[in-house]
């Protein structure tokens, strides 16, 4: 097997099935792949059935079976492209299809979600609001993905928060997702944070005074760092994120590091490893004043768990370390022991007087 392929399987295995795929589909094409040249076409080939499916529902009037079976293509489109990095166009191709997926799901899905554009540097940010049934103002928690990431991936994350009465937004940042391609990763997330924040706050049914911001992997950085750099947000998860990407560089596998190559415009290998040090917390930590429950697993082989017991010792708010003996790199593989006790956490915290 393409040592990349097995690199893809081995770091990331049960995020794929956490996040939507079927295990008889993930053990179907990764069984099947040889080589990473192949990926992409394979995944895309794995969606077309779910998205068929979708298209019939809508058809024969069955909505809520469209929106799942068209969330789930997305899921799948997304994964074809999240690290395909040498082929833009397939890459591309294939997230087109995702987002068209996701959209066309939307109105279907329960509760439903509202795409939200969001004018940032020249270009956009896109997100999906997702508000659970019930009158007045809403507590929200903003979902932050990491490097191969995207809102595409995010419906399971969602419905934890969901089922606690809390809303979701779920937002391709600079150089993820939908902006990959007009924006460079950036370390300075307090920036784009405040423009999500300043529209997603015009919608009436989110309060202003309860926000969370929630980030697995580079999404684990970008959280904290903005937590840290706008009073508005009043609790933080960081789940498997970096203190310094730079220091993470010689571990990490070949191919987080050509998506990090080009989704931060990088000209060589050198120059991405100088930008990865960008994305650094130090002398930023002790502006965290928001509650902070840092997650993290001892057996992350691209981010070293003494990242997160750093981030949580400096914090200068209320801090928690759940560190997990066991936990893979985002704690996939270990999710029971962490999904819930985090959505649990975000509701109290979202839900308690201050201070």
């Amino acid at each position: 097997m393409d040592e990349r392929v097995a690199a893809a399987i081995s770091n990331w295995g049960p995020r794929f099935t956490t996040n939507g795929v079927t295990v008889a589909d993930f053990e179907r094409v990764t069984s099947a792949l040889d080589s990473w040249d192949d990926w992409c076409a394979a995944w895309v080939e794995l969606a077309r059935p779910h998205e068929e499916l979708g298209r019939a529902a809508l058809r024969e009037g069955r909505l809520r079976s469209a929106g799942a079976h068209l969330a789930q293509a997305a899921v799948y489109y997304h994964f074809a492209k999240y690290l395909f990095v040498d082929d833009m166009a397939q890459l591309r191709a294939a997230h087109e299809r995702a987002v068209t997926c996701l959209n066309d799901a939307l109105p279907h899905l329960d509760p439903p979600g509202r795409r939200i554009e969001i004018p940032f540097a020249g270009a956009r940010l896109a997100g999906v609001l997702r508000v659970p049934a019930g009158p007045g103002r809403h507590p929200v928690v903003v979902l932050v993905p990491g490097l191969d990431s995207a809102k595409e991936e995010f419906r399971s994350t969602e419905a934890l928060f969901l089922e606690r009465g809390l809303a979701t937004f779920s937002v391709d940042g600079p150089g993820q997702g939908e902006a990959e391609y007009d924006l460079a990763i950036r370390g300075d997330w307090e920036v784009p944070g405040a423009a999500i924040l300043d529209r997603l706050l015009r919608e009436g049914d989110i309060d202003a005074d309860r926000v969370g911001v929630w980030g697995v992997s580079l999404g684990g950085y970008y959280a904290p760092r903005w937590a840290g750099g706008d009073e508005r947000v009043r609790a933080c998860v960081a789940l498997a994120g970096p203190y310094d990407f730079g220091d993470c560089w010689d571990r990490l596998p070949a191919l987080t590091r050509a998506a990090f190559r080009v989704r931060s415009r990088s000209g060589s290998d050198e120059e991405a490893r100088r930008r990865a040090h960008e994305l650094s917390l130090a002398g930023r930590t002790a502006a965290i004043k928001a509650r902070l429950l840092v997650v993290t697993g001892k057996r992350d082989r691209l981010i070293p768990w003494e990242h997160a017991e750093r981030l949580a010792a400096e914090a200068g708010g209320p801090a928690e370390l759940l560190l997990l003996e066991e936990g893979n790199h985002g704690c996939m593989n270990v999710w029971p022991f962490h999904r819930y006790r985090t959505a649990d956490w975000m509701a109290a915290a979202l839900t308690a007087g201050p201070g």
